[in-house]
């Protein structure tokens, strides 16, 4: 089971919020996670987001592999 560190899209047209979520690599965007690790928010004046980094070094050792767009917002 190959599991990836990945943004699922809620919200609604114009105002996209994302979940960092840990799924599996095959499943849908918007499918049920394992868990959901924080969130991110565009907003006019910047971005919001809150992401656990315990649960998210926890992933990253047993193997997770977060996506490109995940490796970049938690720098």
């Amino acid at each position: 089971m190959a599991v990836v560190i990945r943004l699922a899209k809620t919200g609604r047209k114009g105002e996209a919020k994302y979940r960092v979520v840990v799924a599996e690599k095959r499943s849908r965007r918007n499918g049920k996670p394992i868990e959901l690790l924080g969130f991110l928010e565009k907003t006019i004046g910047g971005v919001n987001k809150k992401v656990s980094q315990e649960r998210y070094k926890y992933w990253l050792g047993k193997g997770a592999m977060p996506s490109k767009t995940v490796q970049n917002l938690l720098k």
